[in-house]
């Protein structure tokens, strides 16, 4: 027996009327991306009152005046951009928002089938939303490109990179591999992925999840969405008072990530994917191998810790060889009651150099 945690996402964005539709000088601003010049509007509205501790009385008034108005606080080409970005990251999430939904209806209307035609969801607004959704000050991978850096001309970028995403020319970088403790002094391996590759393995997480959380199992509490290692605790908890419970097992899947057969994850992918060009995506991730000291290292088995697409992939991959298991044995073999939790097991978060 176990017990269910969902937690909706009820995230909502407020824009104001000034923010959404006018800009500081009344005039409606375009919510599409446009290049900016400098014009007498873009001059910042310095507000009447002085900073403080502005002395004017002396010889160089002039020159105090200029440094005081410098101080105020006031709205400008800085303000309005800021806005403007943060209409876009909007725009973005509430695109992703209507793909997700689709792609529910697809599943809703094919439950056995696979779903041909994913990659098209993978849009402009879905890789802005990603970018948006990173770590602002992340290590950079071996592109050494920073999150701040990919920002300056973002939308070209981002217009490049969809290009070459669905005419197939883009290529997943090897991620640079660093080596962080654990808690009994041994090391765990980190793949830090390079930007653009955590842009694309983001916006595809977006349009996977909606897909395997209608295939997943109740008693998976590992990187869901809405689910965590206290859910899993809830519902073990629960379970034990409410059963007879004599025999507690805890058991842990040494060197997961690392083993990973990719032979068999592509396979268990194709399941419910039938969308090639998603495939080769995923293949080109896996494949793309690890820097490690300078030395580029092939990569036959396992993901990288670290990779935003690896906690997917790696719930996939235990959702055929393990939870569909233990549910079929767990009708037809167990005898008495029998509960199943499988989780994540928590580990101090180590930002890696």
């Amino acid at each position: 027996m176990h017990r269910r945690f969902l937690h909706g996402n009820r995230e909502v964005s407020k824009l104001t009327s000034r923010g959404r539709a006018r800009g500081i000088n009344g005039k409606v601003m375009n919510r599409k991306p446009m290049k900016r010049s400098v014009e007498k509007s873009d001059t910042p509205i310095v507000p009447v009152k002085r900073a403080n501790n502005a002395d004017l009385s002396s010889g160089a008034l002039a020159k105090e005046e200029q440094s005081a108005t410098e101080c105020v606080e006031g709205s400008g080409v800085k303000e309005r951009n800021a806005d403007l970005q943060s209409t876009l990251r909007t725009q973005s999430r509430v695109g992703v928002s209507q793909a997700q939904e689709r792609i529910r209806e697809a599943i809703t209307r094919n439950e056995q089938e696979q779903l041909t035609a994913l990659l098209h969801h993978v849009t402009v607004d879905g890789l802005r939303a990603a970018f948006f959704g990173l770590k602002r000050d992340a290590a950079p991978g071996v592109d050494r490109v920073t999150w701040k850096e990919y920002a300056d001309g973002l939308e070209e970028r981002l217009a490049d990179l969809h290009g070459r995403v669905h005419r197939g020319a883009y290529r997943a970088l090897p991620s640079r591999r660093k080596f962080i403790p654990k808690p009994d002094g041994r090391l765990r391996p980190l793949g830090i992925a390079a930007l653009e590759d955590k842009i694309v393995q983001s916006a595809m997480v977006a349009i996977l999840t909606p897909v395997y959380e209608a295939e997943f199992l109740g008693f998976s509490y590992g990187f869901r969405p809405g689910r965590s290692q206290h859910n899993a605790l809830d519902a073990l908890a629960f379970g034990i008072a409410r059963r007879k419970v004599r025999w507690v097992l805890d058991a842990d899947i040494q060197s997961f990530f690392d083993r990973i057969s990719h032979e068999w994850l592509v396979k268990f992918v194709e399941h419910r994917i039938g969308d090639k060009r998603v495939i080769r995506l995923i293949r080109k991730w896996l494949k793309a191998g690890v820097l490690e000291d300078g030395i580029e290292i092939e990569t036959t088995q396992g993901t990288p810790q670290g990779a935003v697409i690896s906690p997917l992939l790696a719930n996939i991959y235990l959702h055929y060889v393990y939870d569909l298991w233990a549910q079929q044995w767990r009708k037809r073999q167990s005898n008495g009651d029998m509960i199943v939790v499988r989780c994540r097991r928590h580990h101090r978060r180590v930002r890696a150099p």
